[in-house]
């Protein structure tokens, strides 16, 4: 069984809407400069994880953690609590828009395509060192 851990410390970017303008008449789709930016930084991450490895081709049980900052206006009473869990975040950005970004930029790396992604935990914490801890293995 195949296993790629690796961490992005980087703030998470949940993936944004698709954009839209005109050109010559035609409408072109693309996605903004703030989420392409993250996606780079976990495909950076990605290929440094794998290595000489070839993208998986079966299927995928991925993992993640996503380590928010914590809000700015923290009381020092609350800070305990956000740093051992017992206080989860519960605003933006969707935990659903977190993990859209880290698949896609590990698409083609880690491996062919995110439709092989079969199995998938994910979940929000605080915590002083913002970024997405990041477990990828191989189902048998």
């Amino acid at each position: 069984m195949f296993v790629v851990v690796f961490s992005v410390n980087t703030q998470p970017v949940g993936k944004g809407r698709p954009r839209f303008s005109k050109v010559g008449g035609f409408v072109k789709t693309y996605t903004d400069q703030k989420t392409r930016d993250y996606e780079a930084h976990i495909s950076q991450a990605a290929r440094t994880a794998m290595g000489e490895s070839d993208p998986i081709e079966g299927s995928i049980r991925l993992s993640l953690v996503f380590r928010l900052p914590m809000p700015r206006a923290t009381p020092k009473k609350r800070l305990a609590s956000l740093l051992d869990g017992s206080v989860r975040p519960l605003k933006r950005p969707d935990l659903d828009n977190l993990g859209k970004s880290v698949l896609d930029g590990m698409n083609g790396i880690v491996y062919r395509d995110d439709a092989q992604v079969v199995t998938m935990c994910s979940k929000k914490i605080y915590s002083e060192i913002p970024g997405v801890d990041i477990c990828v293995m191989e189902e048998e």
